[in-house]
């Protein structure tokens, strides 16, 4: 089975692959960003954004996608443009057909980490671990998106 994490953004948004194969173990097929200009207007960036995740989307076939649900934010000049992204993220799947699971911050380092208050670098190493990679993902953005693949397997 193909999981698909999404860490949304509308600078960047962090996409990770996993496979879970027959007997619970994963794989780590690809992760990376989505990024877009911040000279374009927030239609093209949206626009943009959902282009991309399409490729990403046709290209692996995910059974699932796990997409970080917001909850709390500090600053609401950010928590608009992310709502926007989630909201293009959201129709872009569910035109694909792709299952949807959301999950906040919290609930995906519980998963992972066991406690939902683990520090980022915490999540990563657990992240590193569990898919055998050489080092820890990176950006935060793509380390999260992982995070939240791991998370789902253990849901399917």
């Amino acid at each position: 089975m193909i999981i698909l994490g999404i860490d949304p953004g509308t600078a960047i948004t962090g996409f990770g692959i996993v496979r879970k194969e027959l007997r619970g173990k994963l794989q780590c097929v690809e992760y990376g960003t989505i990024e877009t200009p911040k000279s374009k207007a927030a239609s093209q960036r949206l626009l943009l954004l959902q282009r991309a995740l399409s490729r990403v989307v046709s290209r692996h076939r995910p059974a699932v996608a796990v997409v970080e649900r917001m909850f709390f934010f500090k600053n609401a000049k950010t928590a608009l443009p992310v709502s926007e992204a989630r909201g293009v993220i959201l129709a872009e799947l569910a035109k694909k057909r792709v299952r949807i699971i959301e999950l906040t911050p919290l609930e995906m380092k519980a998963a992972i980490t066991g406690y939902g208050r683990a520090e980022k670098k915490q999540m990563q190493r657990m992240v590193q671990k569990t898919l055998r990679l050489q080092d820890l993902p990176r950006p935060d953005d793509a380390a999260d998106a992982l995070g939240l693949a791991i998370a789902g397997s253990f849901l399917n």
